[in-house]
């Protein structure tokens, strides 16, 4: 890599899954000069349980961060999709097939492990962080800039670089500073669900045997009924069990750009999830009343472009999901490797070809990740079927596949057309076979 290219000013605007994985596939690449700012005052508590995908688990080994964040993780041996009312075993999917397959299986893991792994990762590498760093006043022109004020200080400063990229999340600003400058409303999309996510640790489950036996278990549990269901898996070494719920979203404010989460009121979710069976509800009991937090699960119109001049969008930012189809997290890592493929692959620092590398991301990248939301908003609509023909058709469609290889399956995270779409596809050699036609 020429120096000129090496030297490049990279800023990335957010810290989190998506932004940390660009940061640190460009400094592997060979670049020196990558800037990470993050609205928060340090990457804090983020989040819960994330079930990684081989996919996903492909570029993490690439990157050299997957030994750490599988060790502390839980792959899963057997998918079992279970009748929510009555606790009745539906479908059981064998997944250990998928290592043979795809390298690794799905794993559950800690999302503090995932992201302290890769932060660690970036600051030993050579990404610089700006913490506490509020980003607005994004200018498009040229070589981009934009505006950072620091909290507790009032006056803010103008930065600017070669290359900058959006990874701030479902309610990204530079994703709003982005449709501003193209004059384009795509604003976010109200789904209708939300989600209890909650961590039970093996001393809270102790005394049920029932339940203990789940955390000691080989298996992740969906539970399945009406508009709701309940996915559940052990992580951090079977010393946590995660549990993340889906219901109508019935608690918030009914404006999109409203807060996202809310102090959650234990008496609510066991209301909601009152007719699922007794194993269920004792679990859901043990959740301690002031951990209950609901999450507002919101999607975004898909967007005319991801790129503007020497701009781009990554991850939640460009491509929001439900997370029912367990590649959220992967579609943003797939993001940022492909993108610093392609600018490694810069013949020289213009913005001209800066431009052309960036808009070959989004077309590598673009079609494959709106596919795959769609995809997520499907496999919902057949979990949550109510009584008819169609929940009929899907029950018996779970019951073919009681053991064995997975095959057509209506959750389609265990489906094995989707398993070929998603774990079976790899985009990083995917983009290098299109280098060749980029800059021309």
């Amino acid at each position: 890599m020429k120096p000129a290219i090496q030297n490049l000013q990279i800023c990335i605007i957010g810290a989190g899954i998506g932004g940390l994985t660009t940061g640190l596939a460009l400094v592997k690449q060979g670049f020196q000069n990558v800037w990470v700012y993050e609205n928060a005052p340090a990457l804090g508590f983020v989040g819960a349980g994330i079930q990684m995908a081989p996919n996903m688990a492909r570029i993490l080994k690439g990157l050299g961060v997957w030994d750490e964040i599988a060790a502390d993780g839980i792959a899963t041996d057997y998918y079992s999709i279970r009748e929510g009312a009555s606790g009745k075993i539906m479908g059981l999917v064998d997944c250990r097939n998928l290592e043979t397959e795809y390298g690794t299986r799905q794993t559950g893991g800690h999302r503090a492990t995932l992201v302290n792994s890769l932060y660690d990762a970036c600051v030993r590498n050579g990404v610089q962080f700006s913490f506490s760093s509020t980003v607005d006043a994004v200018d498009f022109m040229g070589r981009p800039t934009f505006s950072v004020t620091n909290t507790g200080e009032e006056k803010s400063y103008q930065m600017q670089c070669d290359i900058l990229i959006g990874a701030d999340g479902v309610k990204s600003k530079t994703r709003q500073s982005l449709l501003k400058e193209l004059n384009v409303e795509a604003g976010v999309k109200e789904t209708g669900q939300a989600a209890y996510r909650i961590m039970l640790t093996r001393e809270q489950m102790q005394h049920d045997p029932a339940i203990l036996a789940l955390l000691d278990g080989d298996q992740t549990i969906r539970w399945i009924g009406e508009k709701r269901h309940i996915v559940a898996y052990p992580i951090s070494q079977r010393s946590i069990y995660n549990i993340s719920t889906t219901q109508p979203d019935v608690n918030f404010a009914a404006a999109a750009s409203a807060t996202y989460t809310t102090k959650g009121s234990k008496k609510a979710m066991m209301d909601v999830y009152g007719d699922f069976c007794p194993l269920v509800l004792r679990m859901l009991d043990l959740a301690p009343d002031e951990e209950i937090v609901e999450w507002k699960l919101n999607v975004h119109d898909p967007l005319p472009t991801w790129v503007l001049g020497s701009f781009a969008l990554v991850g939640d930012a460009c491509h929001p999901t439900l997370p029912h189809l367990g590649q959220g997290a992967a579609q943003a890592v797939e993001d940022g490797a492909v993108l610093s493929i392609f600018l490694a692959a810069l013949p020289d620092a213009s913005h001209e070809n800066i431009n052309k590398a960036l808009m070959a991301y989004q077309e590598a990248r673009k079609q494959r990740a709106e596919t795959l939301v769609a995809l997520a908003a499907e496999s919902s609509r057949e979990l949550h079927l109510g009584a008819g023909k169609a929940r009929e058709e899907r029950d018996r469609a779970f019951a073919a596949i009681k053991t064995g290889t997975p095959g057509k399956v209506p959750d389609k995270v265990m489906d094995i057309d989707v398993h070929k779409m998603t774990y079976g596809f790899d985009c990083m050699q995917d983009a290098q076979d299109k280098i060749a036609t980029v800059f021309i």
